[in-house]
């Protein structure tokens, strides 16, 4: 199929398909005039790719899982190489901060927002 069909078979915008192309994730084939060429196997790989991408993952840590996927797609997380877990028990860790920061930057904006008060219309009474 073409970058079109794939585009919405997998829910990616041909955009982000140029993009997974660019970055070595999926190597679609190509027809005589250059067109690519996406089997229903990629069209798999970028919704594994995508969904990767949407739990956080950066792409460097998928182009290192990818591969282990494709060998081994039922119960693989069991088997990764410990590096690569701990590669992602760290990042998990990370995002666990930044999670608790963000939390306690929204509590103090609504703490703020609830003892605000709007300024004083210009010729308004008290």
């Amino acid at each position: 199929m073409r970058i079109g069909e794939a585009s919405r078979a997998s829910g990616v915008s041909v955009r982000s398909l140029r993009f997974y192309e660019d970055e070595g994730l999926i190597v679609p084939g190509r027809h005589d005039n250059g067109y690519r060429d996406y089997c229903a196997v990629t069209v798999e790989r970028v919704r594994v790719i995508r969904s990767l991408l949407e739990s956080g993952l950066p792409v460097r840590l998928i182009k290192e899982v990818l591969p282990f996927l494709a060998e081994h797609p039922i119960g693989g997380a069991a088997a990764l190489c410990g590096e690569f877990l701990d590669e992602v028990r760290d990042y998990h860790g990370r995002l666990t901060e930044r999670i608790a920061a963000l939390t306690a930057q929204r509590a103090a904006l609504e703490s703020f927002l609830g003892t605000a008060r709007p300024p004083a219309a210009a010729g308004a009474r008290p």
